[in-house]
């Protein structure tokens, strides 16, 4: 009996985003275990996941599922324990700091390149493409790798810091096309090694570092896909450090996702599972601590780009699991899947997007002119 209202109070909040219990449509829920709604009702957003790592639950389409719920609001309304303790621990503590600040490399871009070879296609670039004139993956990422090096002015002899620089590519590409030199930080020892094996043989150093001990002139900065581990406390900090490396007539790109609202953390699964200690700033975030420290060049919004740069990651993936090593076992591969599946969703809602923002110290004489 006391399944049974669980069962009722769950299918009547799914019903307001048009989700049936044990329905035909791709979007639908199916419940395998019979204790999940209750498991759903007393956790929130943390015990959706974990349920459905469990194999709780499944639906035909599970991105279909998730945007109906996240379009509906059902996220707000479901809140619990997780999220309000996550909410405190900002509050009170420097999530990106000290030894804190190293555990999404450890525990994210430290799984194993061969997870990422196979899901990222013929570069290893771990952020949204550019699908503007491109017909896949590979052509996506250089069109991106491509329109970051245009928008920079980049040019023979200009020296590149890339704050980030993840496996390499970006410095690689801006190296090998536009004759550039470079410095990549990290604090990923997988992709630091993998980096530099990729770059042998060009002007290009890559180091495993944190980003606030930089102190050093470059004509160019860039920026792809790693503000989202700063924080808002750090902010202020970060700007500070790639204004006073940056030279006077330079220009900084940064490549980030952002958030229509201002938040402290992440959701409670995605910190426990996927990113620790992250958070997607708000454009108010960020125009905050630019304030007195950069000027803004162009703002550019291609946020719908990820929902396709995902698509073809899970299918990557999932052509993948039988080769890939047994470490990545079943629940492994249900919890990559709902967490693609789940940015998928909030993107496709719109509820998250993807900005390329270009800064300089003190504004470009005469103004400047972004291509795409």
């Amino acid at each position: 009996m006391g399944q049974d209202r669980f069962r009722t109070r769950l299918q009547s909040l799914l019903a307001d985003a048009g989700v049936r219990l044990d329905g035909d449509r791709p979007w639908d829920m199916r419940i395998l275990d019979p204790g999940v709604p209750a498991r759903l009702l007393a956790g929130g957003s943390l015990a959706l996941g974990e349920t459905y790592m469990d194999g709780g639950w499944e639906a035909g389409s599970l991105d279909a599922f998730l945007q109906r719920l996240l379009e509906a609001g059902l996220d707000r309304r479901v809140v619990r324990l997780a999220d309000v303790r996550l909410a405190l621990l900002a509050r009170l503590v420097n999530l990106q700091a000290g030894r804190r600040s190293l555990a999404v490399g450890e525990r994210h871009y430290d799984l194993g390149n061969d997870l990422y070879a196979a899901m990222l296609g013929r570069r290893l670039v771990y952020s949204c493409g550019y699908w503007r004139e491109a017909a896949d993956l590979d052509a996506a990422q250089e069109a991106k790798l491509d329109l970051c090096c245009r928008k920079l002015g980049l040019r023979e002899g200009m020296r590149l810091l890339d704050i980030g620089c993840g496996w390499g590519e970006m410095l690689r590409f801006a190296a090998e096309r536009y004759g550039v030199s470079g410095v990549g930080v990290t604090i990923s020892r997988e992709q630091a090694a993998h980096a530099r094996e990729l770059c042998a043989g060009l002007p290009v150093e890559i180091r495993v570092q944190d980003y606030r001990g930089l102190d050093e002139r470059f004509d160019r900065i860039v920026s792809i896909g790693m503000f989202e581990h700063v924080g808002v406390r750090n902010y202020a900090t970060y700007f500070d450090v790639a204004r006073r490396c940056l030279a006077p007539d330079g220009l900084f790109l940064l490549h980030t996702i952002g958030a229509n609202t201002s938040r402290t953390h992440t959701d409670p699964w995605i910190a426990k599972y996927i990113f620790p200690n992250s958070m997607l700033p708000s454009a108010a975030q960020i125009t905050r601590a630019l304030e007195g420290r950069f000027v803004i060049e162009d703002w550019h919004n291609f946020g719908a780009d990820y929902d396709r740069t995902l698509q073809a990651w899970r299918d990557n993936i999932e052509q993948a699991w039988p080769r890939l090593p047994a470490r990545y076992d079943e629940r492994f591969r249900r919890m990559w899947r709902y967490y693609l599946a789940g940015s998928m969703a909030c993107f496709r809602a719109r509820l998250i997007q993807l900005w390329q923002i270009v800064l300089s110290p003190g504004g470009v004489p005469g103004g400047y002119v972004a291509p795409r």
